[in-house]
């Protein structure tokens, strides 16, 4: 295995990407090779690959792996990964159409209880397949807001841990659910994605204390827990006016591109990282497709794009 991120005692943050497979250009692919040699040339040491799981909606128990991402292909873009030099979380979301998995619930015990069965079935395929092909890390959980104060999660770590040698971590959403999260103690690495409303496009003030407060809030939690601070993801589209909601998808909003504030609020972000001590950040996103992003483009991709060569050693 490659070394691990510096720990906090380091003098800058370690930079990275959240990549996400694209149709044209599955794990595998010549053309996935290039985007990750892309992202390693850019600066990124490391990249969290992203297996979906697939539910009808919020309170459907019936969580399914899903074939989005299957286990020969994330293996594929591990071993791809690592031939480009770079260190792999492997980070799987769940997908809720019309939703998010934080909306994630139920009124019912057994039905907690049989969509936390599911869950952990999908998840320990995937730890199975990240523990084979060697990746450093895993997430036994994204954004789950509604479910991080469960008591399944002993259960569900325990037998992460049984099949996958390296480190554990859980992605919390912004430092509200990070704080709610419980068994900080049974993983590795505290972690949590920030997408603060961030105000004026001209308030660099108000962008300042905004990533400010979520930042020191993650150092502090990682402190008191003795372990390393990530930022699983942090990111903003290239579009006019989208400091006002960080977290709004293109198809949520129609607008102009903007690559300036995507790099100047990004550019914040890394620096502001860099002086609370945060060990790694992983910007959302990467595009396994090399032509992914460009100046055109006003999603999230960083790629072709001003923002990616924040990702250049600080």
């Amino acid at each position: 295995m490659m070394s691990l991120p510096a720990s906090a005692s380091g003098s800058s943050v370690t930079t990275g990407a959240n990549l996400v497979e694209a149709a044209n250009a599955p794990f595998g692919s010549n053309a996935a090779l290039a985007s990750f040699e892309h992202l390693a040339a850019s600066g990124a040491g490391v990249v969290a690959l992203i297996p979906f799981f697939w539910q009808s909606h919020e309170s459907d128990a019936k969580l399914v792996r899903g074939n989005a991402l299957p286990n020969e292909r994330l293996q594929d873009g591990i071993l791809q990964a690592h031939k480009s030099g770079l260190e792999v979380l492997v980070k799987p979301h769940i997908w809720v159409p019309d939703r998010w998995a934080g909306s994630i619930t139920f009124s019912l015990e057994s039905d907690w209880q049989a969509w936390f069965a599911a869950y952990e079935a999908a998840l320990t395929d995937c730890a199975d397949i990240a523990a084979k092909a060697g990746a450093q890390t895993f997430c036994v959980g994204t954004e789950l807001k509604q479910a991080s104060e469960r008591p399944e999660w002993t259960k569900v770590i325990a037998r992460i841990r049984s099949v996958f040698p390296g480190r554990l971590t859980y992605v919390a959403h912004n430092a509200a659910e990070a704080r709610q999260v419980g068994f900080w103690d049974q993983l590795d690495i505290v972690a949590m994605s920030s997408y603060p409303a961030l105000g004026s496009p001209s308030d660099r003030a108000g962008w300042r204390r905004a990533i400010g407060n979520e930042a020191r809030a993650l150092r502090l939690l990682a402190d008191r827990h003795g372990k390393p601070a990530w930022l699983g993801e942090i990111g903003i589209r290239s579009a006019v006016d989208a400091t006002y909601k960080p977290w709004e998808s293109a198809e949520e909003r129609d607008a102009l591109p903007d690559m300036a504030v995507q790099r100047d609020v990004l550019q914040m972000w890394l620096e502001i990282a860099d002086e609370q001590k945060i060990d790694t950040a992983l910007v959302w996103r990467w595009l396994s497709d090399p032509n992914g992003g460009g100046p055109r483009d006003t999603d999230f991709t960083i790629q072709n794009k001003p923002a990616q060569d924040l990702l250049a050693a600080r």
